[in-house]
């Protein structure tokens, strides 16, 4: 017999319950330099994290470059060494488990690569209350699309009727409304509250922390009292 559908929490990570965006826009400025690439900013690069990286690529160079793989390599080796630097925001692994302690589905909701998930999930502490997670490896259009998060709801057995999305960019958000999914964004990933409500955020909290201090009266409270 198939399990009702949860009602849950989709997180995404890096910006979000992980503060790596400014090292992740360290490591593409690095690449995209490496590779030639000397005109993209480290503003241009920030305006871009949270889309998937051959994505980011061709979102900074056009749809008719043809080194999108060399960057996207270039990163990932330039990120390598700054993994050691990475940290969760404050309070992360208790927002989690408020969550569960809901009874919610957590689930991460990643436009990293999947082998990313390995060190990810230590790092926020989530071991013992996510749930399962769903990154750019199980769709073929990444964030901003909607696919990764109605990919998620499908694979982890979430009732979209009662599931809400975290992020903290405005490719977070453009991918939960594109979705159908209510989303709560962070302003913690650098990118500004007038922005994300203007994406089209339901409701807009500085960090974690912040979020945990009024999550019964957040959206995700309501999926509780629903």
């Amino acid at each position: 017999m198939t399990p009702a559908p949860r009602p849950g929490v989709l997180f995404d990570v890096d910006g979000t319950l992980l503060d790596t965006n400014y090292l992740q826009v360290l490591a593409w400025w690095q690449a995209f330099r490496d590779t030639g690439h000397p005109e993209v900013s480290m503003a241009d690069c920030h305006r871009a994290i949270g889309i998937a990286s051959e994505e980011l690529v061709t979102h900074l160079l056009g749809e008719d470059a043809d080194d999108a793989g060399e960057v996207s390599d270039a990163k990932t080796r330039r990120y390598e060494p700054l993994r050691e630097l990475v940290t969760a925001f404050p309070r992360v692994d208790e927002l989690l488990a408020a969550c569960r302690e809901r009874e919610l589905a957590v689930v991460l909701a990643t436009s990293g690569k999947d082998s990313d998930l390995e060190w990810m999930v230590p790092a926020i502490g989530g071991d013992d209350v996510v749930d399962g997670a769903t990154s750019s490896a199980d769709v073929e259009a990444a964030k901003p699309a909607p696919d990764l998060l109605q990919t998620a709801v499908d694979q982890h057995g979430l009732d979209a009727a009662r599931t809400v999305v975290v992020g903290d960019t405005v490719w977070d958000v453009r991918s939960a409304r594109d979705a159908g999914l209510p989303c709560i964004a962070l302003t913690c990933g650098g990118i500004s509250r007038a922005e994300l409500e203007d994406a089209g955020a339901d409701e807009v909290y500085d960090d974690p922390a912040d979020l945990l201090d009024h999550l019964d009266d957040s959206l995700i409270g309501k999926l509780v009292r629903d």
